[in-house]
């Protein structure tokens, strides 16, 4: 069609020798909300970082679409049983309708908290990971995530600001996700007293590694045959207890740099941690 062609001409151009730029208008922002072959922040934090983490449900929490596209789309492969101690290949959305958008929705957030936890109870801690309208009526997802997590006897719940429109590609997302762990996950381990992992000198973990098609193992097993104790993998195959543990290792070994240079960096800061 004629207004295709006009906009896809910009994506093509012939390159002349001595020039930096060739002009191709390809590598331009995405339009939040708009379903592009780039992913959002909500995209990094989902379907990267958190998703792969094992033994914990995490929670699509808006619309049903941005669950369903992220949904079993990667091959982050895990050992469990799924719906018993590994929800990975789970997709659980709160389904927002435009009512949820006109009078909020953090009643509905408190409503599929207590389903999961009686339908699956055996998991060890849940994530909200917010999209797009979350973030722009207002809802308080932390308030929410914090009087559930002590109605439920302390569990672990995370509250994740990954609403797509912050971060036209999914990197963003992966930093954000980064934060929730920092903030949610080793600073409770702090006030709580909560970590009792016993260290070794060898402890190393692998960060930045999401077990797709199965990598995550083969690294692990080349580390522990040097004699290295692997006692975290993130996110792929990991678990709450591998990232409470996380701060006792005496190495990361940091794989994808672009997602877990940030959480990275702040165990170097903060624990000392190479």
């Amino acid at each position: 069609p004629e207004k295709t062609a006009k906009r896809r001409a910009k994506h093509l151009n012939v390159h002349q020798a001595g020039k930096s730029d060739c002009g191709v208008k390809s590598n331009i922002k995405s339009i939040p909300g708009v379903m592009t072959i780039r992913g959002c922040a909500y995209a990094g934090s989902k379907g990267v970082v958190w998703g792969p983490i094992k033994d914990m449900v995490h929670i699509s929490h808006g619309p049903v679409g941005c669950g369903q596209y992220s949904w079993g789309s990667r091959r982050n492969y895990y050992v469990g049983t799924t719906g018993i101690d590994s929800f990975v290949t789970l997709q659980f959305t709160s389904d927002f309708q435009e009512k949820d958008i006109v009078f909020g929705g953090d009643k509905k957030l408190v409503k599929i908290l207590d389903e999961i936890q009686e339908l699956f109870p055996l998991n060890n801690g849940i994530t909200i990971q917010s999209e797009c309208p979350i973030g722009l009526i207002g809802d308080d997802i932390e308030a929410v995530s914090r009087a559930k997590s002590k109605e439920y006897g302390g569990k672990t719940i995370v509250p994740v600001r990954c609403e797509g429109f912050r971060g036209v590609s999914q990197s963003l997302g992966h930093h954000i996700a980064n934060d929730a762990v920092r903030d949610w996950i080793f600073d409770q381990l702090e006030s709580d007293g909560k970590s009792k992992f016993e260290p070794t000198p060898y402890d190393v973990a692998i960060i930045g590694d999401y077990n797709i098609g199965g990598d995550a193992w083969s690294s692990r097993i080349l580390l522990e045959e040097m004699g290295l104790r692997v006692i975290a993998q993130w996110s792929g195959d990991g678990s709450l207890a591998e990232l409470e543990a996380t701060p006792k290792a005496k190495l990361n070994i940091l794989h994808c740099y672009r997602s877990m240079n940030y959480i990275s960096r702040h165990m170097e800061e903060k624990f000392g941690i190479p």
